[in-house]
């Protein structure tokens, strides 16, 4: 109550914010107490439908599809479900299809013999051969070319391989996950990858949803990247604003949770307060928030609505303001002073 001084309201504020914290930070270890499975973060209703699939899999040796955008943590699944399932003591071997060039491909799936061809010092075998008795994680799938599918279909077919140099097959036993970033249906009416093959990878298959249709989703993750790197880099956990938690969830994420983590990673490390704030955040993901009203408004309602989102993306700044906006600040001024209700002007 009046009257107070300004150290005590500044005491009260700093003290109900800290409570707000101190709940939001309450509500993050809870949910961690519960064993998030295999590391992977998420609470909504399409994670939980993730999660109910790789608990149904991991029992089994079935061959699995996973299907998502780039970054939206493919990989963690398959690793969910290989540490989940009785083979968990066995190797994991993850490829990247699309970051061998073609022309060594075969050799580091498959292996190969001493004196096969130049360079060939020794015999040896592939990731196949590493991952016998485990799993095989082949991700970007959908860049193998058409020889390689043959070769990956009489894998599936009678598990066995053939290295290369060598006519007799080796038996192996290692179940097959692969994933991709495109639609594999449709490179299959391309032409573009065998149906064969195709249907021999899609026996289960698992979509990761994006990271806009997570929902409340990107409140924990943001809380765990942020939490994982101030440990790392020896600072106190930063606290996030709840403007700039609702411009984080407002954006659409194109780099999904991989972006998600490098942003908190580099806000971490670049930010010098304690509370993130909209301003911090980088310019494409302040825009973007701006949500379409529809087509009923004037120019002028539209034009002011811009021109004061974009002040309070840089924290009242008239002079950036007008940079930003490509005005000197007179201009900026009048167009303000356009925008005050009558009794204010």
């Amino acid at each position: 109550m009046k009257s107070f001084t300004d150290e005590e309201l500044f005491a009260a504020v700093q003290r109900a914010f800290n409570k707000l914290n101190a709940r939001k930070a309450n509500k993050f270890e809870s949910y961690l107490k519960r064993e998030p499975l295999q590391g992977i973060i998420g609470e909504s209703q399409v994670m939980k439908e993730v999660f109910n699939a790789i608990r149904k899999v991991s029992s089994t040796s079935v061959t699995v599809l996973i299907k998502g955008e780039s970054g939206t943590g493919k990989e963690l699944v398959a690793r969910a479900i290989h540490y989940s399932s009785p083979i968990a003591s066995s190797q994991f071997v993850p490829v990247n299809c699309g970051g061998i060039p073609e022309e060594l491909i075969e050799s580091e799936l498959f292996g190969y013999l001493k004196g096969t061809f130049t360079g060939a010092n020794e015999t040896r075998g592939g990731f196949f051969h590493t991952a016998d008795g485990g799993t095989i994680f082949l991700d970007e799938i959908s860049n193998t070319s058409h020889s390689m599918q043959i070769k990956l279909l009489r894998v599936l077919q009678d598990k066995e391989v053939y290295m290369i140099g060598s006519k007799k097959p080796q038996k192996i036993d290692v179940r097959v996950i692969a994933a991709t970033n495109v639609d594999l249906s449709n490179l299959v009416k391309k032409n573009e990858f065998r149906e064969d093959l195709y249907y021999r990878l899609n026996v289960i298959n698992i979509n990761m949803p994006p990271l806009r249709q997570r929902g409340e989703d990107i409140f924990l993750l943001i809380q765990y990247f942020a939490d994982r790197f101030s440990r790392e880099t020896g600072r106190p956990t930063p606290q996030f604003s709840d403007k700039a938690l609702q411009v984080l969830q407002d954006y659409h994420w194109p780099g999904n949770v991989r972006e998600l983590q490098n942003l908190v990673q580099t806000l971490i490390i670049m930010t010098e307060e304690n509370i993130i704030d909209v301003p911090d955040l980088p310019s494409i993901m302040r825009f973007s928030a701006l949500q379409d009203k529809g087509t009923t408004r004037t120019l002028a309602e539209v034009e002011t609505e811009y021109i004061r989102n974009v002040l309070d993306s840089v924290n009242g700044n008239k002079s950036r303001a007008a940079e930003i906006l490509g005005i000197d600040r007179k201009t900026l001024r009048e167009k303000l002073k356009k925008s005050l209700p009558p009794e204010q002007k």
